[in-house]
């Protein structure tokens, strides 16, 4: 299981990356997007034939869903045209909410199943997608949110947090995992912050050190954050590998 960062900035897209957007790939399946924020089709064109992938959401705010819009745009207008409808794991208002944001007008809604086969999230259920088994977990942030746990053909396991304050499926989330791709927008100053939504580096080093995962991977860090700043947090409290992911990064798992 071949995991390529597309983009990683938190809230809003950054100066030298896209939304978040992470691309996996098995040998001999068709790859798999997890989030799909403003940005990341112009990162996929450079990788994969954007006709081929599925897409999977952790939830909808924009930041991880609004270059769905283009993507029906890429499919259904291309010259070379896509074969048949492709996967599409969310939420489960995910047609509803993409269907607004691509419509002609306020007032309409654009039926997104001639591009996409969808399917709501079924909390703690395995889904098979491809090669991969992805159990959604439900996270605390405002809209409807999953952390998933996605397994690969090898047995090697991804926690992908999407966003998340503190809470106790953060742990079973990400326990045993060989890699732990964690939000951290915050540095850990509880004055200069609401309580939940996001994580700081320190509590994703700590949900690491808690879950017992291999690796740390710091992901979702607005511009206005210092990644040496989140990664110092998670250094202290976790003491396996650590790192702040960019745009283009690859990691085998």
């Amino acid at each position: 299981m071949r995991l390529t960062i597309l983009g990683c900035s938190g809230s809003v897209g950054g100066p030298q990356s896209a939304c978040s957007g992470y691309l996996l790939e098995v040998d001999g399946q068709d790859p798999v997007v997890v989030d799909f924020g403003p940005g990341v089709l112009g990162e996929l064109q450079q990788r994969v034939d954007p006709n081929t992938v599925t897409v999977l959401l952790s939830h909808l705010h924009a930041d991880h869903c609004l270059d769905l819009p283009s993507l029906l745009v890429w499919r259904r207008y291309h010259p070379v045209p896509a074969q048949g409808r492709q996967r599409l794991l969310g939420p489960s208002d995910t047609p509803e909410r993409i269907g607004r944001a691509s419509a002609e007008s306020a007032t309409m809604l654009d039926d997104i199943s001639d591009t996409f086969d969808f399917s709501a999230w079924r909390e703690n259920e395995d889904h098979t997608v491809g090669a991969l088994a992805v159990r959604p977990l439900r996270m605390f942030h405002p809209p409807e949110s999953m952390g998933l746990r996605i397994t690969g053909p090898s047995g090697a396991v991804l926690a992908y947090t999407g966003d998340t304050g503190v809470c106790e499926n953060l742990v079973e989330l990400a326990r045993g995992a060989d890699v732990l791709l964690a939000e951290a927008s915050w540095t850990h100053d509880p004055g200069n912050r609401p309580v939940g939504v996001h994580l700081s580096g320190l509590e994703a080093g700590e949900a690491a050190a808690a879950a017992g995962v291999g690796r740390l991977l710091l992901t979702h860090i607005p511009p206005w954050t210092s990644r040496e700043a989140v990664i110092a947090e998670a250094r202290s409290v976790y003491h396996g590998p650590v790192d702040a992911v960019s745009g283009g990064d690859v990691f085998e798992l």
